[in-house]
């Protein structure tokens, strides 16, 4: 009989180095060539326990793919790059791209992918934590990396998404705080001082999003049926290099040693003086002269709910014909200096408002109307959809108007008022417990007067006297 092992037969020996050596043939290569696999242990028995571990994945066809397996580092890069920029909006694109240089790969991008344990993750948790980042930061920095190791695990590069085995920070749920009624009225009775009046009312009035409102341009805005189309919004995009050689192209802008603790370069920066750049560093694409894809951009909405159409509340309406003369006016001045977007809140040149001078705004109109600072999501979305559920408007109509996907999501942006809670609990108690009954001290209403009470009050009128 041959001495020749069968074929996919794994192969377990002694080695000249004192070792115990185990070969498995899990198939073959992309070029052709037979796929063996090597795992070596001290003894006999650890080795046939590493070879039947590999037969298993073989079997089950789970088994990784030959090769060295790249860092996480190198393997976020391919993720962002190639799979995940496919489909990305490309705001989210570029948070990801930022979590990822600035927290994934400082902290375990040099392990390598296959390597990767549970105690990598919690530690870089930990850390991020203490340095300052709050909880919500830190989840969105475990989503990123959990949604790149299910590809890679997909794929077969990797046996196990270890991300799954990590519970990430609990977050609680940030409480809005939307206007009151009153509230309201006071925020646009001091936007109507301003040219923008109508930009609040319809954000305050109808819960447009921000980049929603400021994305609105009139061809899809329809006064006769009185309806608002929004099939785009208002974003800045960060700039892309359009050049052949990235690095080259910002060196006069890389900073590769960390700001003196006197810096003066960065002192207006809210977050401190920004992190030095990495050796390889491609950013600074603002700067580039081929640059592409930044800037004020007209895209999509997220979602296909958030293009559906909105009815326009009646009393808006001369309004809106009223805001769309005086863009007429403006125009006629402006002349040759008019760049024409179709925008329905526009500047000066007809160019779309830009989003931070929008919220700049926004604050200074808290600040002439005596309200109490808070978020522009607060302002605008939470207050609409609060002041309906106020106004007796049920929940899936509510739904329907802030074109939310899930009416889960519709309860998170209605916040109950208390005197509204004090009111219905009135009425359940009307509801369910008996009246008092009048006591014989209760004063009763009667068209006729009895003698006995004619003759008491005698009797009292008597005793102080």
């Amino acid at each position: 009989m041959s001495p020749r092992n069968p074929n996919m037969e794994s192969s377990v020996y002694l080695g000249s180095d004192g070792w115990w050596h185990g070969r498995v043939t899990m198939g073959v290569k992309d070029d052709g060539s037979p796929d063996r696999r090597h795992r070596r242990a001290k003894t006999e028995a650890e080795v046939r326990r590493k070879v039947r571990e590999l037969e298993n994945l073989r079997d089950k066809g789970r088994a990784p793919k030959a090769g060295r397996k790249p860092t996480v580092a190198q393997w976020m890069e391919t993720y962002l790059t190639d799979i995940a920029s496919l489909k990305l909006k490309p705001r989210s694109l570029d948070d990801y791209w930022s979590k990822t240089r600035n927290d994934i790969v400082p902290g375990i991008g040099r392990h390598r992918i296959d390597k990767l344990a549970p105690e990598h993750l919690e530690k870089m948790y930990r850390a991020m934590l203490d340095d300052g980042h709050a909880p919500s930061h830190v989840l969105k920095v475990h989503r990123i990396l959990s949604r790149a190791l299910k590809i890679a695990h997909r794929r077969r590069i990797i046996v196990e998404n270890v991300a799954t085995l990590v519970d990430p920070p609990t977050v609680d749920e940030t409480e809005a705080n939307p206007f009151t009624t009153d509230e309201a009225k006071a925020f646009l009775r001091a936007a109507a001082k301003r040219p923008s009046f109508m930009r609040w009312c319809v954000g305050v009035g109808m819960g447009f999003r921000q980049g929603e409102t400021l994305g609105l341009r009139w061809l899809y805005v329809d006064l006769d049926g009185e309806l608002f189309h929004p099939q785009w919004q208002l974003q800045r995009l960060t700039w892309r290099h359009g050049c052949k050689d990235p690095h080259a192209c910002g060196a006069r802008l890389h900073r590769f040693e960390p700001c003196p603790p006197d810096c003066t370069t960065h002192k207006s920066y809210a977050r401190g003086c920004p992190k030095p750049c990495p050796k390889t560093c491609m950013r600074h694409a603002s700067a580039c002269p081929e640059r592409k894809g930044g800037g004020l951009v007209f895209t999509r909405p997220k979602t296909k709910k958030s293009r559906n159409p909105v009815p326009i509340p009646p009393p808006f309406v001369p309004y809106l014909l009223e805001h769309k003369a005086r863009q007429e006016e403006t125009r006629a001045v402006a002349g040759d200096e008019w760049q024409e977007y179709g925008a329905v809140f526009a500047r000066q040149d007809g160019r779309p408002l830009d989003p931070r001078a929008d919220w700049e705004e926004f604050k200074e109109l808290l600040k002439e109307a005596g309200i109490d600072d808070r978020r522009l999501y607060d302002g605008s979305r939470h207050t609409a959809g609060t002041i309906l559920n106020e106004l007796g408007v049920d929940m899936p109509t509510i739904m329907e108007i802030l074109r939310h996907t899930q009416i889960s999501q519709t309860r998170r942006y209605v916040k109950g008022r208390s005197h509204l809670s004090k009111d219905a609990m009135r009425r359940m108690g009307d509801t369910f417990m008996p009246q008092p009954e009048p006591t014989s001290e209760t004063t009763t209403e009667s068209m006729t007067e009895s003698t006995d009470r004619r003759a008491a009050r005698a009797l009292r009128r008597r005793r102080i006297r």
